[in-house]
C-alpha cells in the first residue's frame, strides 16, 4: 500500500507541474528514443577444445523526453533493459533487467545555474535467482527492491551533454516486498526504509572519435541518519561505435556499490552487436 500511494503521490505531482506550464504546447518539448537489440552467439561443432553452444539476446529502450519554457525545463530519461541467455545443457537465465526513471524540474537563475527538484525511481520486471549454488535462490522481485529518491537542490547544466545534481536534502525510500522483509536495509517485519542524505548525479556524454561515443551515468548517496561514510555509488559508462543507421558495437559496464543490497562491489558488463532504431 506504501507503494502505492507513494507512486500516485509522485504521478499527481507531475501531472500538477504539467498543468500549471501548459505543457500541451508541443513545440516546446523535444523527444527521442533509441530501441537496442545487443545480440551474443557462439556454436560449436567437432571442437576439440572444447565449448558450449551459446546464444544471447538483450532489449533496450533508452527514452528521453524533455520540455522547456522559458528559465523552466522538464528533462525526463527511461532506461529499461531486458536480457536473456541460452547455454546448452543449462538452459535459460536471466542476463540484464532495468527499469529507471529519472525527472528533473529545473528554473534558471543564471547562464548554466538553476534551482532543481529530481526524482529517481530504480527497480526491475521480473525475478532475479542466484545460481550459484545447487538450487537457485530468490534474490529479488519487481519493486522488491525499488528504490524511489527525490530531493530539491541545484544543477550546473553547461549543455544537453553535461550537468551537474547537487540535492543536500534527499529522501531516499527502498520497498521490498514481504518476503525480502529485513533485507535491504529494511528490518524484519518491515517492508520499506526511508533514509535522509546527501545525493549528487552527474551525467556527461562525449565523442571520442567519428562514430564512436561514451555516456557516463554517475549518481552517490550517504545518509545522514545512519553511517554516513558508507556512501552508496551507482555508475554506468556506455561505448557506441557506430557502424551504420542501424548497426552498432555497443560496451556497457554497470558498477554499484550498496552495503544494503550486498557487501560485496555489484559489477556488470555487456558486450555485442547492436542493431539500432531511433524513434
Amino acid at each position: 500500500m506504501k507503494k502505492i500511494t507513494t507512486l500516485c503521490f509522485l504521478m499527481a505531482s507531475i501531472s500538477n507541474f504539467a498543468q500549471q506550464n501548459n505543457l500541451d504546447s508541443i513545440s516546446n518539448w523535444t523527444k527521442k528514443g533509441t530501441f537496442t537489440l545487443l545480440f551474443n552467439q557462439a556454436s560449436f561443432s567437432n571442437w576439440i577444445a572444447g565449448g558450449e553452444n551459446a546464444v544471447s539476446g538483450t532489449v533496450s529502450i533508452n527514452y528521453d523526453f524533455n520540455y522547456k519554457r522559458g528559465n523552466w525545463a522538464w528533462d525526463n530519461k527511461i532506461i529499461t533493459k531486458y536480457g536473456i541467455s541460452n547455454i546448452s545443457g543449462t538452459g535459460s537465465r536471466k542476463t540484464d533487467d532495468q527499469f529507471e526513471f529519472n525527472s528533473l524540474v529545473s528554473k534558471k537563475t543564471s547562464t548554466n545555474w538553476s534551482y532543481s527538484f529530481f526524482t529517481n525511481i530504480r527497480s526491475q520486471f521480473t525475478t532475479g535467482y542466484d545460481y550459484s549454488s545447487a538450487e537457485k535462490k530468490v534474490t529479488s522481485d519487481f519493486f522488491a527492491p525499488g528504490y524511489i529518491t527525490i530531493g530539491p537542490g541545484i544543477i550546473y547544466k553547461k549543455s544537453d551533454h553535461f550537468n551537474i545534481n547537487i540535492a543536500p536534502a534527499t529522501t531516499k525510500a527502498t520497498f521490498v516486498s514481504e518476503d525480502f522483509s529485513g533485507q535491504y536495509g529494511t528490518e524484519i517485519g518491515e517492508t520499506s526504509l526511508y533514509q535522509l542524505g546527501f545525493y549528487t548525479s552527474i551525467y556527461y556524454k562525449a565523442t571520442l572519435m567519428d562514430n564512436v561515443t561514451v555516456e557516463n551515468i554517475f549518481n552517490a548517496y550517504a545518509n545522514y541518519l545512519e553511517e554516513p561514510q558508507n556512501i552508496d555509488l551507482n555508475y554506468q559508462i556506455n561505448f557506441v561505435m557506430q557502424i551504420n543507421k542501424y548497426l552498432s558495437t555497443n560496451l556497457n559496464l554497470h558498477m554499484i556499490i550498496d552495503d544494503n543490497a550486498s557487501r560485496y562491489i555489484q559489477f556488470k558488463q555487456l558486450f555485442g552487436l547492436g542493431v539500432n532504431y531511433i524513434f
